[in-house]
């Protein structure tokens, strides 16, 4: 508190106290203790926020972590069980093979249409895989689709596949087998 000098009628100094230095003093004192509440609040609320902060953390953690394994779950079966279909295709095949070899005397002709059924069945069984044949004869020579086995004199134009040893094919547009061909080098040029 503050004090003053305030002189009395016989001139001695007589202490009195002033009125707004003691309400000064009295609200400063509340504004320190009022300080500490609303510190003491705050740190509450920040406590807690963290603690709901980390919570929230901690289930995203877990939630991105289920997503994670079932990814890899769905891969796997999809690697465990990707020719499924496709070996589901092949099974009339080679149930008529088996037909064909289990019946007794058959004539020539009947072997041969039975052949050509197969046939038809395993290449509706390679389009439903989407497993495209490559015959190149007559086409310009690729070295991404072909094999080149050997190179002969030929009247085409240079580099053209003139003969098909063996086929090749193709899932999508990625090379399965290659085709093996003999390419035209070219007419030898005469001076």
């Amino acid at each position: 508190m503050k004090r003053h000098k305030d002189e009395t009628e016989t001139g001695a100094p007589v202490a009195t106290e002033d009125p707004q230095a003691s309400t000064e003093a009295v609200a400063e004192t509340g504004a320190q203790a009022g300080g500490a509440d609303d510190i003491a609040a705050q740190l509450v609320r920040a406590e807690t926020e963290v603690a709901e902060l980390k919570e929230a953390w901690l289930r995203a953690k877990a939630e991105t972590e289920n997503v994670r394994k079932q990814a890899e779950a769905s891969v796997a079966k999809a690697h465990k069980y990707a020719v499924e279909r496709f070996a589901e295709d092949l099974l009339p095949v080679k149930d008529a093979l088996e037909q064909t070899l289990a019946g007794g005397d058959v004539s020539l002709e009947t072997l041969r249409s039975g052949a050509e059924l197969t046939l038809k069945a395993l290449q509706a069984s390679f389009d439903r895989a989407q497993v495209i044949e490559v015959n190149p004869v007559g086409e310009k020579y690729d070295p991404h689709r072909h094999q080149a086995m050997q190179m002969i004199d030929a009247d085409q134009p240079p580099n053209t596949v003139v003969n098909v040893f063996q086929k090749g094919y193709l899932i999508s547009d990625r090379v399965l087998r290659p085709a093996l061909v003999t390419v035209a080098k070219g007419k030898a040029e005469t001076a």
